[in-house]
């Protein structure tokens, strides 16, 4: 624990001294951080919808390991581990659709509707391939990815028998991203937190009747959280698209699918690349870190799994804020704003560290009624509390660097960063660290834990130094009719 302290000593003390060298230099910086009201509004605004739909989406992992936790251990340990293949997917599409959200707010602050267009119909063709190939992995080689996860032949036989169900909703989910990112850059960030809210109701109320049985419905334990997953993802591409054949809504433009824009596309490589790298870097990262845990043991991986949970849950408003920086640079940038993104970028950077505090204090607080909650073998109940008190520390880092990094650089198409903080914090520390740990030095599971923790808060002040070097304050935008 000591070493998280001293980690975000340093941190604070780099975050002071920055902005002390930066006054010295003449750059004038308002710390009245909520004087601007237009900044507050668009931040209010924002942030609350994104907030909601993160809090949403991040309900479904938690209502699958509660009512499967309230099920049996190995149930929820089992899911948990099986819908990793689901997060290595999210990252393969978030880096096809990041681009989109990185260029789409930019252009429309330009009010280039045409060019939105353009970005919309070359999303909707990348993640096409990504939603069959991960669709095809799980109908046809679900024991080999579970093998992956965890060597414990009861957990392996029910992530089985979820992925055959769960992969159908794969080959939707990427489609339901692309039209929700685009009403997020449109100014119609309420609709997609109503959309995502809705799909995620639905799938909570769907959990609670396959699980368990309800209405005369056999009970179908972790295949029927499965179930409910493929029903609301049905229910939210449907009402996504509806949505966008509303008046101010953008919809691609089918007769010109499959048209080239071949500058965009460009473009579109050039920040989808390193965002590929960095997703990739993460999401195997993450991946190998819930294998190590998966390894350790059932009680290990179930605790793992609830803290997992917890952390997501408390992520919600960071991952709120991230979006709407994003959403909120990327129009200043595109209207060529730069003064005004600068003062609103210092301003988010603040505010991510006031997050990281106060979720640091919420994680400790629900640590009690966690406990209580989940029925849990003595040796899982003293691991989940371990873990919950290094989350909390570990959190602090997270909402910073996910502000700065996710938020703050990708609005201003800054995404190379990400990829060499993830390739030395990540890979060259915190992997190598829980895996000798784990399998050579034969640590005990908290400590291995903590290993893998180290990223994000390592991170913070090479994420602060960079912050001020400025490259993410950028306009991305190009007048294509003056280019052709």
């Amino acid at each position: 624990m000591t070493g998280f302290g001293c980690s975000i000593c340093v941190a604070a003390a780099g975050l002071f001294c920055y902005h002390r060298i930066d006054y010295q230099q003449g750059a004038q910086f308002n710390m009245h951080l909520f004087n601007d009201k237009d900044f507050n509004r668009r931040l209010i605004t924002l942030t609350i919808p994104m907030a909601l739909q993160s809090l949403m989406l991040a309900s479904v992992a938690a209502a699958d390991a509660i009512m499967l936790g309230r099920l049996d251990q190995n149930s929820m340990a089992a899911v948990s581990l099986a819908t990793q293949v689901q997060f290595v997917m999210n990252m393969f599409l978030s880096a096809a659709t990041m681009p989109g959200a990185i260029l789409g707010a930019q252009y429309y602050g330009k009010q280039d509707k045409a060019t939105l267009n353009d970005i919309f119909c070359l999303m909707l063709r990348i993640v096409l391939v990504i939603d069959v190939v991960f669709f095809i992995g799980c109908m046809f080689f679900p024991g080999a990815l579970m093998t992956i996860f965890t060597n414990d032949p009861t957990l392996h036989e029910i992530g089985v028998g979820y992925l055959r169900i769960a992969g159908w909703s794969y080959l939707l989910v990427g489609f339901s991203q692309c039209y929700l990112i685009m009403m997020k850059v449109s100014d119609h960030a309420a609709r997609t937190a109503i959309v995502s809210s809705g799909a995620v109701i639905i799938n909570i109320v769907l959990n609670a009747v396959f699980i368990f049985g309800l209405f005369g419905i056999p009970g179908m334990g972790a295949r029927g959280a499965a179930l409910a997953t493929l029903l609301s993802r049905i229910v939210e591409l449907v009402w996504s698209v509806v949505s966008s054949y509303q008046k101010g809504f953008l919809r691609p433009d089918f007769k010109q699918f499959f048209r080239r824009n071949p500058l965009l596309e460009k473009d579109f490589v050039h920040i989808s690349m390193p965002l590929l790298g960095a997703s990739l870097l993460w999401g195997i990262g993450f991946t190998s870190y819930t294998a190590i845990m998966g390894h350790l043991g059932q009680d290990a991986a179930a605790a793992n799994s609830v803290a997992a949970v917890v952390r997501e849950l408390m992520c919600c408003l960071c991952n709120g804020i991230s979006s709407a920086a994003a959403v909120m640079l990327g129009n200043e940038l595109g209207a060529g704003n730069l003064p005004r993104a600068k003062d609103w970028g210092r301003r988010l950077m603040v505010i991510s560290f006031l997050i990281g505090f106060l979720t640091m204090a919420a994680i400790l607080a629900v640590i009690p009624p966690v406990l209580h909650f989940y029925k849990l073998t003595d040796g899982a109940r003293t691991y989940l509390s371990g873990m919950l008190i290094i989350t909390a520390f570990y959190i602090i880092g997270r909402c910073v660097n996910t502000v700065i990094i996710n938020g703050i650089f990708d609005g201003g198409g800054d995404t190379a960063f990400d990829v060499y903080s993830l390739a030395v914090t990540m890979w060259g520390i915190a992997i190598p660290t829980a895996l000798l740990g784990a399998f050579v030095l034969h640590w005990p599971v908290l400590a291995v834990f903590a290993c893998t923790c180290l990223d994000e808060v390592g991170k913070i002040p090479w994420t602060m130094a960079h912050f001020y070097k400025y490259k993410w304050l950028k306009d991305l935008t190009r007048d294509f009719e003056r280019q052709e």
